[in-house]
């Protein structure tokens, strides 16, 4: 039997990426859709959670594409009322709400999935499985784009829990805690916070492996033209370089692998066979490391900016 699911925050990343994928793919079917200024089609429309969870009693799991700061509450409503739960990324507007809501599924026998959609690239399991038998010497990390391409008229991604550079920038470091195999840590980091906003426009991150390996990240939200999505790592016996967003595989200077942008799809099979055995996958690791450098980041006021 399919899944029948709900989805609530039909914004952007909904129509751009949940919505093809989810009539892409086997064993799931969306039924209904809450959102306080959209309509879905060929579905039940609700204008809140609350009335979704009402109007639809044999739902079996809802999809939350709301921004991070209400995200945790309405996790919460659908757990307790024994829903299944699709996060999508990041996961939480905190690490102890994510925590918390991981102790609540596990109680309710419910999966919770949160979705951190860059591992799933084209190229990241092939690059993790080269990584393994190799040292790993440094890291260097770029990853910019233009606010204004990706998150048009959206003031929560500038507010306080809203991440500001890091909702992309969150991307690179779910993608570095997935192929690397120790712990990563965090030393310092400058923030760039515009002097009209609460969340910053550009990041500077100084890390380092458990065993000593420094890991040099820049984010940045005001690349205009081509947008830079890069992660290349030196090592004991090799060059890498993901490109595109992981989607690219070049080793010492050789193209090995370059395909087509398959995340969010391949997300959906993955939450099909998580419900199937009322699983749980939802790891914190790239939520730490932002949370890592908002607790410890210098802020850096810069210009004021209008998007």
């Amino acid at each position: 039997m399919s899944i029948k699911a709900g989805l609530v925050g039909l914004g952007k990343i909904a129509r751009d990426q949940h919505l093809p994928a989810i009539a892409k793919i086997d064993g799931i079917d969306l039924v209904a859709v809450a959102s306080r200024n959209a309509q879905g089609e060929g579905v039940n429309n609700y204008p809140d959670l609350g009335a979704m969870l009402a109007g639809e009693p044999d739902m079996d799991a809802v999809i939350l594409c709301q921004p991070p700061q209400v995200r945790y509450q309405a996790a919460r409503q659908a757990i307790l009322a024994g829903k299944h739960v699709f996060l999508e990324k990041p996961p939480g507007a905190t690490v102890s709400e994510v925590d918390a809501l991981i102790a609540l599924a596990r109680a309710n026998g419910v999966t919770l999935y949160a979705s951190w959609h860059s591992r799933y690239a084209a190229a990241v399991a092939q690059a993790k499985e080269w990584m393994a038998s190799r040292t790993v010497e440094r890291i260097s990390i770029q990853w910019r784009e233009d606010v204004r391409h990706w998150h048009p008229g959206q003031p929560w991604i500038w507010e306080a829990g809203g991440f500001g550079v890091f909702d992309p920038g969150i991307n690179a470091l779910s993608i570095l805690t997935e192929i690397v195999a120790e712990p990563i840590t965090l030393l310092s980091a400058e923030l760039e916070v515009p002097s009209n906003k609460q969340a910053p426009i550009g990041a500077t991150l100084a890390m380092a492996t458990a065993s000593g390996a420094p890991i040099d990240t820049v984010f940045d939200w005001r690349q205009t033209g081509p947008q830079t999505w890069d992660i290349a790592v030196e090592t004991s016996n090799g060059k890498l370089l993901l490109s595109e967003g992981g989607n690219t595989l070049t080793l010492d200077g050789e193209v090995q692998l370059k395909a087509p942008d398959e995340e969010y799809p391949t997300m959906y099979r993955r939450f099909v066979g998580l419900v199937a055995d009322k699983a749980i996958d939802a790891d914190t690791a790239p939520l730490r490391l932002v949370a890592d450098a908002f607790l410890c980041g210098r802020h850096c006021p810069t210009a004021d900016f209008e998007d």
